[in-house]
């Protein structure tokens, strides 16, 4: 099995690359839906996110608010560091319990060839080290911060904001086996993922049954 850690910063159109891994074949664990998991309401991180940022971080169900909580963390290095602390560990050992149990499934022949981690944070958690290859999606910053403000009705400044929040897109671009620059049309970003997803079957796969 090829495990691709996927990764690219906000409003890159990393997304748009995941689905099309998807439809080519691949399985993919979804990093998003993964860190939403370990803070559902009575996890230990939601317990203590609410005892270190006070109870006012959660809605009126006892659910974390993502709102209020992205209004305190964005812009304030110290608060986002300590959210980071309480969340990625839990993250990165849950994503990697699921890749393992694929692997078992792949060594019993119902387990997916190829498996995509599709993960923002990939770099900074670490999960790079449990991939066979990074594939970054790189945008320039202006399309970045248009697409953010389109997309999720950001200000420039705050789209800038949660940009600078991250990881820069040239850091991770050295860990990058594969790049896809999603900075022109959607066309132009499926032909990319396309010909690496063919370089990869036949640099992984070459003599074997395929995937």
């Amino acid at each position: 099995m090829i495990v691709i850690g996927l990764t690219g910063n906000i409003g890159s159109g990393k997304s748009t690359v995941a689905r099309r891994l998807k439809d080519l074949g691949a399985h993919a664990i979804d990093a998003d839906q993964v860190a939403r998991e370990v803070v559902l309401p009575g996890t230990p991180a939601l317990q203590e996110i609410a005892e270190h940022f006070g109870p006012e971080v959660l809605d009126g169900a006892g659910a974390l608010d993502r709102k209020k909580m992205g209004s305190i963390v964005f812009g304030d290095p110290e608060a986002m560091e300590k959210l980071n602390n309480i969340t990625h560990p839990i993250i990165k050992a849950e994503i990697n319990r699921q890749i393992e149990l694929c692997r078992k499934k792949n060594k019993n022949g119902s387990g997916p060839g190829v498996l995509v981690v599709d993960a923002a944070l990939l770099i900074e958690v670490g999960l790079e080290q449990s991939a066979n290859e990074v594939w970054v999606v790189k945008i320039d910053l202006d399309k970045q911060v248009e697409r953010l403000t389109a997309r999720d009705g950001l200000t420039p400044e705050e789209a800038l904001r949660r940009i600078a929040a991250q990881l820069p897109q040239d850091e991770k671009l050295k860990f990058a086996i594969r790049v896809i620059d999603n900075s022109g049309n959607k066309n132009e970003t499926i032909k990319q993922v396309d010909r690496h997803w063919e370089n990869m079957i036949r640099e992984h796969f070459r003599g074997t049954d395929g995937i």
